[in-house]
């Protein structure tokens, strides 16, 4: 009843996983435009400083002092020239407003596609809020079965029942394996990747970043990431991939007496621990990290 409902809450939450990478790369995305808009900005606020000094002077008395001086002259060049002076500040005034609606417009438009991109990411946001909470609710009532079947115990015995790894695999998988093997009997959480706690796909994320390899926070990504291989390749540190759609993940830990043995991050409230693998779920494939 347990394992049933775990494997309907556990594609919730690497589809939850997902979104927060696709968020990751839209916020980056928005970044990225506000950086390009940074020049645009700029160009408005040097063309309203520009506009504001005309519009200064013209508040001042700039019209007003034309008008005197003309009414003051009784010769008619002199006042003709000072009213085409007069007009020339006048023009130059509302190129300055020109420009500054020119720059304004310019930015308006390269804006539109970061205040979409930001809209959207709110709306994003708010939906993985929503998803989290979803989640939460269903792992409590999770837990509330498991305590009733096994009281305050995990009901999984021993967490290492056999050697972690089972054999050395030398090179970037030892220290891969060593890392996934020493957070035996940490607890699952959802959506994170260490250092106290992991869920399936943080755990393998963790893991492979010992070695400077990021691999997405998230199954199916996992699976993208990695080449494909069959199960009579797998060596320690391979990823086994489970259920259709894939939504669960362990880390390959070598075979002892015909059974294959994994480590991995199973469901809340049980420890890491490793596990055969023919025991985790139905097994989509295998994948090697690096090829």
């Amino acid at each position: 009843m347990i394992d049933k409902k775990w494997n309907e809450i556990e594609p919730i939450i690497e589809e939850h996983n997902g979104v927060k990478i696709k968020l990751d790369l839209e916020r980056k995305k928005a970044e990225a435009l506000a950086v390009q808009l940074a020049p645009l900005e700029q160009e408005v606020l040097k063309s309203r400083a520009k506009a504001g000094i005309y519009a200064d002077y013209m508040y001042k008395g700039g019209q007003a002092a034309g008008i005197n001086a003309m009414l003051q002259s009784g010769d008619p060049s002199v006042m003709a020239d000072r009213l085409m002076s007069m007009d020339n500040v006048s023009r130059h005034f509302n190129t300055r407003i020109e420009e500054v609606m020119v720059a304004k417009n310019k930015l308006d438009e390269a804006k539109r596609p970061l205040d979409l991109l930001v809209a959207q990411l709110a709306a994003a946001e708010a939906d993985q809020a929503a998803r989290i909470k979803l989640i939460d609710d269903e792992i409590k009532k999770l837990d509330e079965l498991r305590f009733k079947a096994y009281g305050s115990g995990t009901g999984i015995g021993e967490l290492r029942p056999v050697p972690c790894p089972v054999s050395y695999p030398g090179g970037d998988a030892a220290k891969v394996m060593e890392f996934a093997c020493s957070q035996i009997g940490k607890m699952y959480k959802f959506a994170t990747d260490g250092p106290n706690t992991y869920d399936c796909s943080g755990l393998v994320k963790a893991a492979w970043a010992q070695v400077g390899i990021n691999l997405p926070h998230q199954s199916r990504a996992q699976r993208s990431s990695t080449k494909a291989i069959s199960r009579s390749e797998l060596r320690p540190g391979d990823i086994i991939f489970f259920y259709s759609p894939i939504h669960h993940v362990g880390l390959y830990a070598g075979k002892v007496d015909g059974v294959d043995w994994m480590v991995h991050a199973n469901r809340a409230g049980v420890p890491l621990h490793m596990r055969s693998i023919d025991k985790a779920g139905p097994i989509t494939g295998y994948g090697r990290v690096g090829g």
